[in-house]
């Protein structure tokens, strides 16, 4: 029998390592395969792009080859970051939308990694079926494709030819599946083993975490967060923040304000008392180092700033609540 052909979609933006882990698994299958007797090569893998250069998430450039036939095209999944205009990156990705749609009505069955799904389902093969996607943005997929039947707790779901799965890892839930149902059982569970990779897996539910899930209605307000989260250590700039999200100061104050119920300073300097106590409590920093490590050139000020939110100076919280290493890595609190 001929190899069976496997092509996977690399695009800007792409996770490179949603494009090699399949193919390394199954490679590794292979090995696997061949140790337990003579067989023929299973897999024929190539990463295939309508561009002639294709820059990954990360800055990674891939080789990539020109759009060819295959018998199961994998579509790895994006960054897909709290403040990515997630319209203006599927508009850009309009190549890779075509030829999603174009192998899937030749007969290739297609399958998507992640977020991929959200690519899958703008080539219109997910209306009617049922699907899955990471557990973090389901909410968002399902507000955006009311059409598809989403599984929200699965890891991996196939509905007539097209097969999507949960977050990251689950690339490696549907590889054995497919190990399993091409190579059998037997190399399926020796290829687990040997890449240590969970073969058991059968729900992303155990995985949820209700605190990272966007809540309705507070979408705009935990995305600033984020960015906030994200850039601790950056001089505040009210104007700079707006512009980031597209909206006028005024409009960032008042929804931001309504869904949170402060502003972002006010949310942004709790954020940043909170990392200082932690650094204050564990390390032997300076109290100037912690400062401006959270974003504040004076000292004076972040005392001050400081003392509003906990009831104390630096120097007099640490003489409180440092924990001092003892031997073996355990920590124990300073006594007073």
């Amino acid at each position: 029998m001929s190899p069976l052909r496997v092509g996977v979609l690399a695009y800007p933006g792409c996770f490179a390592s949603e494009v090699f882990g399949v193919p390394d698994l199954l490679t590794m299958a292979t090995h696997v395969a061949a140790a337990q007797g003579p067989v023929q090569p299973a897999y024929e893998v190539s990463v295939v792009s309508p561009r002639r250069r294709v820059i990954a998430s990360g800055g990674s450039v891939l080789d990539v080859s020109a759009m060819r036939p295959v018998d199961v095209l994998i579509v790895p999944g994006f960054e897909l970051s709290p403040t990515l205009d997630l319209d203006a990156t599927l508009a850009n990705l309009g190549p890779e939308v075509a030829s999603i749609r174009a192998h899937a009505a030749s007969g290739t069955a297609v399958v998507s990694i992640c977020v991929g799904a959200f690519l899958v389902a703008e080539a219109g093969l997910l209306g009617g079926r049922e699907a899955t996607t990471s557990w973090l943005f389901a909410d968002r997929f399902a507000r955006r494709y009311a059409d598809v039947r989403l599984r929200p707790e699965s890891l991996v779901v196939t509905d007539r030819g097209v097969t999507t799965t949960a977050a990251f890892s689950a690339m490696y839930d549907f590889a054995l599946q497919f190990i399993r149902e091409h190579d059998g059982p037997r190399v399926a569970r020796s290829t687990a083993r040997v890449a240590l990779v969970d073969d058991a897996r059968s729900t992303q539910a155990s995985y949820v975490d209700s605190e990272l899930v966007p809540t309705a209605g507070r979408e705009f307000s935990l995305n600033v967060k984020r960015w906030l989260d994200q850039n601790l250590g950056a001089r505040y700039d009210l104007p700079a923040l707006a512009q980031e999200f597209h909206v006028s100061t005024r409009t960032m104050l008042r929804r931001f304000g309504e869904e949170a119920g402060e502003t972002p300073l006010g949310y942004l300097q709790a954020v940043r008392v909170r990392r200082a106590k932690h650094l204050l409590e564990t390390t032997d920093r300076t109290v100037a180092s912690i400062a401006a490590d959270v974003g504040y050139r004076d000292p004076g000020a972040f005392s001050g700033i400081f003392a509003r939110h906990t009831g104390r100076r630096p120097r007099e919280y640490r003489a409180i609540f440092h924990r001092r290493r003892e031997p073996h890595g355990s920590v124990r609190r300073t006594e007073t």
